[in-house]
């Protein structure tokens, strides 16, 4: 039978399908886990691990996608509810389209022995991923084509997720550069082709390697690209990323659960609001708190409008990165509209940090429905006038045309959400499979591609930010009443007047307020379709004031993965458009 690890009030409810089909083939051979957000979640061996990853991708309805891989550090962990003796965990998050569900794959490793097959046969995304779980907790994987580090330099010591490495720079000796050592790592930049596992040109052949950067390739932020050329087509190309690592996950565990939102917004720093949702729609999971209906649909319109903030500048950079250079001008003026809207309602334009847990950190102003409106009626014809003046135009349909493409096995196998997803015919948007939020009660299309290629990519980013204007109005038009704000102790402190009467209340206060509310032990990760694709934060609480781990899974680090597999064969001016259609940010992609 299947031994279940039960939280102390858990809810009875069926047993996934998924549960029931590794019983059928491995009874005795898992630990069932109960999470707050109920994805399917068991510990498996270690010697049972590929077996059992290969049967979930080759069910009659697959697990297909590889969603997430990572580890925690459980060795300070004190409330872990009966589950298995485990100093470090891997964690496997796969997704089926075709079932709409999840499942969590846990095994469990002893400090002493932290080796582990590696899935690069399975998934050929495990491999970035696997990479970075060597890279930042020292697990190696068995197999692994290329283990080496992808966030952190070659000659870093010490692997910063592990509980000993500390958290704070004020805990490290203070940093200096003399010439020794700048000449060391200056060297250590130096592109040798065997360490990236290229291979140099033999008597007939005539190769060049072209090194891009690290630099703003077409301003998408500092990345380093690495082309094996002959002539102008590519044989190989190495995406080099961590030039913009700072360590999220790792601030998250030093942060107070509030004091960690204005970090959000600096993944993705396109996406503003967006990246605060599923970091704080995790932590209300935790907390067990219900959020008012007008927090929430405030929350979804200005989701949206980032949405659409998000897509001006792809759509504005992609003409530019095909030589249209004016466009981009006139959408950055359009960008400053919706900028007005977000700055009257939440102080701020880029990085508001405005949601908070439980709701919002104010009320809309007076005169929003105005601002907003204005805005509606501005927008709509501004595209028409980019798909006709730009985005019709030849040119710019022979540079992204059938070029960079890809079908929808590829984008699942290599772990592609968002646009890239959905431009191969693939119907899957999060809002419409797993509706959050109230997104249920909105009325909205989403808009799909068939051929795969830079331009189906884009001109899904321009019907978007037409279905998030549908969405804008009807917040507009059905805005409910009600609080911002849910009135759950751990979400506000308890009212000013009987702070001054109540000694309870009084402690309480300032507990909240100096260290920060104390999250009931547990998992959750949520979901969200955010403006490149699917961005989650998987958090585990221990009892404190602070997170114990949050692990975040962004979109842009899936699709640069994705790079090679798509642009070797093709042209140089491929690779550009390439990064153009599948809207990166480094930052998202390095945390």
């Amino acid at each position: 039978m299947v031994t279940v690890v039960k939280n102390k009030d858990p809810k009875i409810k069926p047993v996934p399908a998924v549960i029931r089909e590794l019983e059928h083939k491995y009874a005795g051979k898992f630990v069932v886990q109960q999470t707050v957000d109920e994805i399917p979640t068991v510990w498996v061996a270690r010697a049972d691990l590929l077996d059992i990853l290969l049967f979930l991708r080759k069910l009659p309805k697959p697990y297909v996608m590889l969603y997430d891989l990572s580890a925690i550090d459980e060795r300070l962990r004190k409330h872990r509810q009966g589950l298995p003796n485990s100093d470090f965990t891997i964690f496997y998050h796969l997704m089926s389209l075709e079932r709409n569900s999840d499942v969590r794959i846990k095994v469990a490793l002893s400090e002493e022995d932290l080796n582990i097959a590696s899935a690069t046969k399975i998934w050929p995304n495990a491999n970035w991923y696997e990479r970075e779980v060597w890279d930042m907790f020292g697990i190696v994987f068995e197999g692994h084509p290329h283990l080496t580090r992808i966030l952190l330099p070659k000659y870093w010591e010490g692997h910063p997720l592990r509980k000993e490495y500390h958290a704070r720079a004020t805990e490290f000796t203070p940093y200096f550069l003399n010439t020794a050592k700048q000449q060391y790592e200056q060297e250590n930049l130096r592109f040798i082709p065997e360490e990236w596992g290229m291979k140099r040109s033999g008597r007939d052949e005539d190769f060049m390697f072209l090194n891009i950067g690290p630099n703003h390739p077409s301003a998408h932020g500092a990345f380093r690209l690495v082309l094996q050329l002959d002539g102008e087509e590519v044989i190989d190309c190495i995406p080099d990323i961590g030039y913009h690592h700072r360590g999220a996950e790792k601030m998250a565990e030093r942060q107070t659960w509030h004091s960690f939102i204005p970090y959000t917004d600096r993944i993705d720093y396109l996406g503003g609001v967006m990246n605060e949702l599923p970091y704080i729609m995790s932590v209300e999971k935790l907390a067990g708190i219900t959020v008012p209906d007008r927090a929430q649909t405030i929350r979804i319109m200005m989701s949206e409008f980032f949405r659409i903030t998000n897509n001006l500048l792809y759509v504005g950079t992609f003409i530019q990165d095909a030589g249209g250079m004016t466009p981009v001008f006139y959408m950055f003026t359009d960008r400053q509209k919706a900028y007005d809207v977000i700055e009257a309602v939440t102080g701020y334009r880029m990085h508001p940090a405005w949601f908070r847990i439980g709701g919002t950190a104010a009320d809309l102003p007076r005169g929003w429905q105005r601002l907003v409106r204005e805005f509606l009626e501005w927008m709509p014809k501004r595209l028409d006038e980019y798909v006709k003046a730009a985005l019709q135009n030849s040119v710019l349909k022979g540079r992204s045309q059938n070029v960079a493409q890809y079908d929808a096995k590829q984008a699942l196998a290599w772990g592609v959400t968002g646009a890239g997803l959905r431009a191969t015919g693939v119907d899957f948007d999060l809002r419409k499979a797993r509706p959050y939020m109230g997104y249920e009660n909105f009325d909205f299309e989403v808009p799909i591609g068939h051929n795969g290629d830079a331009y189906d990519r884009c001109m899904i980013k321009i019907e978007e930010m037409r279905q998030s204007m549908r969405i804008i109005r009807q917040c507009m038009d059905h805005m409910p009443q009600g609080p911002y704000k849910a009135d759950h102790p751990l979400a506000v402190p308890p009212p000013k007047d009987r702070t001054l009467n109540d000694i309870e209340t009084l402690i309480n206060h300032f507990i909240s307020v100096s260290w920060g509310p104390v999250m009931p032990a547990g998992e959750c990760s949520t979901m969200v379709e955010a403006t490149k694709g699917i961005n989650s934060y998987y958090i585990t609480s221990d009892r404190a004031t602070m997170s114990y781990r949050t692990r975040i899974r962004t979109p842009t680090f899936a699709h640069l993965q994705q790079m090679p597999s798509v642009i070797n064969g093709s042209l140089v001016s491929d690779a550009i458009m390439y990064l153009a259609s599948i809207d990166i940010v480094m930052a998202d992609c390095d945390r």
